[in-house]
């Protein structure tokens, strides 16, 4: 997997990005790292998530609390291109977050998600700091999808919030929807700066592309789309 950024293209695996302000969230980091939905019923944080786990044979542990799945539904794990699931289904978030640091010091898993909804107690500052220290005492990628009104605090090296954008044009029919668009706001991150991007997901080439939203004019009222047809 690779992502494209301005016209520069980053592969996975490949040595970091001397830019400190390119973002990777896709990269198998093994810190922890925070989703925020930007509104209600939006699928773009699942997205988003899936887009950025690492390809590899090994399964990755997926754990949602019942609220998470009232809201947010369930992954299709079949219909996932190059990622094999494995799927926890509990009632509360403390069971949520048990089952993370349980999966994140296990060499035989990928990545782990996880899935909890609003502001429980236990979700607290301590909670996210034992999830960190373990992704990166183990060295695996750790995702905590945080639906509902939850920003609080947290230790996670980066907080992405993502919601939905207008998709973008259909290369062979205009009446018809093209691919799903996302706006992804980092607004903490340690060793780079924030920004907001309007990202999509090429699948022919696996990878992530990134335009920053210009933050002016028609272009961010039309939600990028215009710069999306130029292309």
């Amino acid at each position: 997997m690779s992502d494209s950024i301005g016209g520069q293209v980053l592969r996975l695996n490949a040595k970091p990005a001397r830019d400190a302000g390119v973002p990777r969230p896709e990269a198998p980091h093994a810190v922890l790292k925070d989703a925020l939905s930007s509104r209600p019923f939006d699928g773009a944080v699942t997205a988003f998530v899936l887009a950025c786990l690492p390809r590899s044979k090994a399964p990755v542990l997926w754990v949602q609390d019942r609220a998470s799945r009232l809201e947010n539904g369930r992954v299709y794990g079949p219909a996932l291109k190059g990622l094999r699931l494995l799927r926890v289904e509990v009632s509360h978030a403390r069971d949520v977050l048990w089952a993370m640091e349980e999966g994140a010091g296990c060499a035989g898993l990928a990545a782990v998600v996880g899935e909890v909804h609003g502001a429980p107690p236990v979700l607290d500052f301590t909670a996210t700091k034992r999830l960190a220290m373990r992704a990166e005492a183990t060295g695996l990628p750790v995702w905590l999808i945080r639906s509902g009104a939850a920003e609080g605090l947290s230790a996670a090296r980066e907080r992405w919030r993502v919601g939905s954008l207008p998709s973008a044009p259909h290369p062979y029919n205009a009446a018809a929807s093209g691919a799903p668009v996302w706006e992804a706001e980092l607004f903490r991150a340690r060793g780079r700066a924030p920004g907001t991007w309007s990202v999509q997901h090429d699948g022919r080439a696996d990878r992530l592309r990134f335009l920053p939203r210009s933050g002016d004019g028609p272009l961010e009222a039309d939600h990028g789309t215009a710069a999306h047809a130029a292309r």
